[in-house]
């Protein structure tokens, strides 16, 4: 990972979900790296989220959490704001990319609400757990990772995917308006194929052939976008959506 600005985030609070791998973990190293404090959000992974978490040392702490189940996100706030004394940005990155074929013997409505669920309805609970504490102490930051299915839909097979990641980023742009005089910033980032095990399995070489440099976005890329972000180095850019695509998607 490259050198981020030294102790640019000193003294700040950042909580990360779906943090124990892929662009969690390097966002959670990048913060740390910069002077941050974090909680490591992690479900299912507890061995990798414990092994980050020993790796970084002081200023790192666990929180676990099943963002699928309603009413976890209110939770797991509390055990970071508790693990940490308070949180300054909050980083909605939890997710998955989960199928609601239209064909077939496939649950359309289970797939549906699975994917409201996680990819938009807890991140929208973390929201508005910052939305209540952030005004009272002087503002903070809420970061959201959508997609470029928020822009442009999914394919066919993830219609429902698409609609969530759409649903987030209106939603950080409603943030970024509504909230600005108290402090708050919003921001959204929408990476197209990043590094992690889900395109490591998805990506062919004809698709990789196609992109315009030639490979997929490194999970670093969003990391250090996150940090800067959350900086407080560039606050005018509150309400504005930042596509990582490597170009292979542009508008």
């Amino acid at each position: 990972m490259t050198e981020g600005a030294a102790g640019a985030l000193q003294g700040r609070r950042v909580l990360v979900t779906g943090a124990s791998k892929g662009i969690g973990a390097a966002i959670t190293r990048a913060v740390h790296r910069d002077g941050g404090s974090v909680a490591i959000h992690f479900n299912s992974d507890e061995v990798a989220a414990q092994a980050l978490t020993d790796e970084l040392g002081p200023r790192a702490h666990l929180v676990h959490g099943d963002l699928s189940a309603p009413a976890t996100a209110a939770r797991v706030w509390t055990e970071a704001v508790e693990a940490m004394g308070g949180i300054d940005t909050v980083v909605n990155n939890a997710g998955a990319w989960i199928a609601s074929p239209l064909m077939g013997e496939s649950d359309w409505a289970g797939g549906w609400a699975a994917n409201m669920q996680l990819n938009l309805l807890s991140a929208a609970d973390l929201c508005r757990q910052a939305l209540l504490s952030f005004p009272e102490q002087g503002g903070g930051a809420i970061i959201n990772i959508t997609s470029r299915s928020a822009h442009r839909g999914d394919d066919a097979e993830h219609l429902a995917y698409g609609a969530a990641k759409a649903g987030l980023l209106s939603l950080t742009k409603g943030i970024a308006r509504g909230y600005g005089h108290l402090g708050v910033c919003a921001y959204a980032i929408a990476p197209g194929w990043v590094d992690t095990g889900l395109a490591a399995g998805a990506v062919s070489d004809g698709v990789l052939a196609g992109l315009p440099l030639r490979e997929i976005t490194p999970p670093q890329d969003i990391a250090e976008l996150v940090s800067f972000l959350a900086s407080g180095r560039a606050r005018h850019l509150t309400g504005s959506t930042i596509d990582v695509t490597g170009a292979d998607y542009v508008r």
